[in-house]
């Protein structure tokens, strides 16, 4: 049997608190919308003609209990006031006929903005090496246009980025997810 190619993807996060760290992560895949599903982490290639959907356009796409495949992003503490990130980060090619590339990152004391940036350039860097092109993000970025140029080809970046500090007595739990629809 083989599984049908994603056609649709959305973006979502979530924060978690409680004294238990499975049920932190199980609050924040409540907030994110994605808790009634059986997950199925992949690896990172968006594929071509693959469309960017709201998240309330793509939670109606869903059915409770259906396996559904994302690439997802989490990280956790116990640590009173210690701050997590779990940013996912896309590079969609502007041409639709090539597949992008995510990126998933997780870190402690980063900023959203720090985070997602970070997120951003690792999914570009990645995509660049899968096109067998070299990659340096700082003489790739084309101010100008607010876009990647890997080699010829143009790369738009975006992120989905979710930050909380920890709780004193609890578990905090942070998640990112592109969520493939097929």
């Amino acid at each position: 049997m083989s599984i049908p190619i994603p056609k649709k993807m959305f973006l979502t996060k979530g924060v978690g608190h409680h004294k238990e760290k499975l049920a932190s992560f199980e609050e924040a895949l409540r907030v994110a919308g994605i808790a009634p599903f059986n997950l199925v982490k992949t690896s990172s290639i968006i594929p071509p003609h693959c469309e960017l959907i709201s998240k309330e356009e793509g939670i109606k796409l869903l059915k409770p209990g259906q396996i559904v495949f994302l690439v997802m992003s989490e990280n956790a503490t116990n640590e009173a006031y210690r701050k997590i990130s779990a940013s996912i980060g896309l590079a969609i090619p502007k041409d639709p006929n090539l597949h992008g590339y995510l990126s998933e990152h997780h870190s402690f004391g980063q900023d959203e903005e720090e985070a997602g940036e970070y997120a951003e350039d690792l999914a570009a860097h990645m995509l660049a090496t899968t096109l067998g092109v070299e990659f340096d993000s700082e003489k790739s970025w084309d101010e100008k246009r607010q876009m990647y140029r890997i080699s010829d080809k143009l790369v738009t970046t975006k992120n989905i980025t979710q930050i909380a500090d920890g709780k004193k007595g609890l578990w905090t739990t942070v998640l990112a997810a592109a969520v493939f629809i097929i």
